[in-house]
């Protein structure tokens, strides 16, 4: 499936909650916000139709995610039945690791092809700090758990955010003796992450290369993601980096998202899409849900103006309404 721009889109993200056991400083207010009503969250089986629908449009990879996807109950089931779905290839899974340890073994058995954990800092201290909860040893076993499945793809997902610095290099040692990817993420000017500080991609390898020597070249990840890779001497694993902002890839998007609540985003920055699940409630049949997603992707923007003025069809939501 083409954008307007020519642009193939294959992957979509799709959130299936906004709620979350963590209060991270970038993504949600500590006191938290207003949940969205269960009744207007997308059904599984909801997802499982407009997925059918995405795949047959050529989508090959969905990833999950929140808020935090793994408090939805019962999302094993909700895999087993996206990894049912013809054309669907990967079903991978976008999590803070806190309840993984525990809810692995049925993923696993519902087919799950890779987890990415969200995890900024190994300080305790500090990470009750920046999630505003004491559950760093709870991510961790979720993070231990998910390395010792064979064959089941591990990355491990940092915002750097200035407070964090002592933290780069820590984290991207866990890549060293282990065959997974840690990566980097600009903070995007979303929501809170627009008032806080953020390290470029620039200054995160500054920080690397003083620690372990020069970037090696790496193989870059199959599928076309943006994440950039290299690799230090003496490391089993890679570290990447996605750089939105310093290094934008709008010109090779091959993606968009799906809010718990059912609207289509067809670009992280704007508030453009098509509301989707107004569209079921009223009864709308494949065919139309099917125009609908193609006319919206046809219009998906040519990409975001993060650092200019901004404009009136930006997105104002936080990351956990949006999905992460």
């Amino acid at each position: 499936m083409l954008d307007g721009l020519g642009r193939e889109i294959r992957y979509l993200r799709i959130s299936v909650t906004d709620r979350c056991n963590l209060r991270c400083r970038y993504c949600m207010p500590a006191e938290g916000v207003e949940w969205v009503d269960h009744s207007a969250i997308l059904t599984y089986e909801q997802l499982t139709r407009l997925a059918g629908l995405f795949a047959a449009l050529g989508v090959e990879k969905i990833r999950l995610t929140g808020g935090e996807p793994l408090v939805r109950k019962g999302l094993d089931r909700l895999v087993g039945s996206l990894k049912a779905v013809p054309g669907i290839r990967r079903v991978y899974l976008t999590t803070n690791g806190l309840l993984l340890a525990q809810q692995l073994p049925g993923l696993l058995e519902a087919g799950l092809d890779g987890v990415n954990l969200s995890l900024d800092t190994l300080d305790r201290v500090q990470y009750q700090a920046l999630t505003r909860r004491d559950e760093l040893d709870s991510a961790l076993a979720g993070l231990e758990a998910a390395l010792a499945v064979p064959g089941l793809t591990v990355k491990v997902n940092c915002v750097p955010a200035g407070e964090n610095d002592g933290q780069l290099v820590p984290l991207a040692e866990l890549a060293r003796d282990r065959d997974l990817a840690v990566r980097f993420i600009e903070l995007m000017p979303i929501g809170l992450g627009s008032s806080l500080p953020r390290r470029t991609e620039k200054e995160v390898l500054d920080i690397l290369e003083a620690a372990f020597g020069p970037a090696l070249p790496c193989p870059q990840e199959a599928g076309g993601g943006p994440g950039r890779y290299v690799t230090f001497a003496g490391f089993r694993g890679r570290v990447g980096f996605i750089s939105a902002v310093s290094h934008q890839f709008c010109a090779s998007c091959n993606r968009v998202r799906l809010t718990a609540a059912g609207f289509l985003k067809t670009c992280l920055q704007y508030d453009c899409g098509v509301d989707l699940k107004a569209l079921l409630d009223g009864g709308a049949d494949d065919a139309a849900l099917t125009a609908a997603i193609r006319l919206a992707i046809a219009q998906k923007p040519e990409g975001h103006h993060f650092g200019q003025a901004p404009t009136r069809r930006d997105e104002g939501r936080n990351m956990n309404q949006i999905g992460g």
